[in-house]
């Protein structure tokens, strides 16, 4: 039996005779090809294309706040809508609710607008102008989600807000109510 004092001639001792020894070649071709090529040559710098500040490049952006009513051009000189008329359109809000007739709103819009008479300046281009005033709460947000320059004359206008506030849907439903009307005999 053999203590752990004689383990070391656990091996067979071999033969002293000249060993030669071969180097070891490993190849690794990415390795290779990385030392052996030039190295890869950086692409050309191309100028860039927005040349702002970091000030400017940090300030809120300004395009998309253009109205949905566009405006169309006006002839006569010095024309300003009066601060009177104004308060005449606010004073009879739409506000957009359930029971509110978009009809009766548009026909005292009209009969405002229809005071108002400035020699080269259209009826339809004041009544573009005044049109936002007349608004208020979720109307006013309506007009203000409408796509920019999507409302180019009067006509699209009331068009627009007649379809919003008054679809062919509630008038098919009180048409279907009327004739379905029963009078009831208690």
């Amino acid at each position: 039996m053999r203590t752990r004092s004689q383990s070391h001639n656990n091996f067979p001792q071999q033969e002293a005779s000249p060993a030669t020894v071969e180097p070891l070649h490993i190849e690794l071709p990415f390795l290779e090809d990385q030392f052996q090529k030039d190295p890869p040559v950086d692409p050309p710098e191309s100028p860039m294309a927005d040349n702002r500040t970091m000030a400017k490049l940090l300030q809120a952006p300004t395009e998309g706040y253009e109205d949905a009513i566009v405006i169309p051009e006006i002839a006569a000189n010095n024309f300003e809508l009066r601060h009177g008329l104004i308060n005449l359109v606010q004073n009879k809000q739409f506000l957009g609710h359930d029971k509110e007739d978009p009809h009766a709103h548009i026909r005292y819009f009209n009969k405002i607008t229809y005071m108002m008479r400035v020699p080269n300046v259209p009826s339809s281009s004041i009544k573009l102008m005044l049109f936002p005033f007349s608004l208020e709460g979720t109307d006013r947000i309506w007009l203000e989600k409408e796509a920019p320059g999507s409302i180019l004359t009067w006509d699209d206008l009331v068009t627009k807000f007649i379809n919003k506030f008054f679809p062919p849907s509630k008038t098919t439903n009180l048409r279907n109510e009327i004739t379905r009307f029963q009078q009831r005999f208690d």
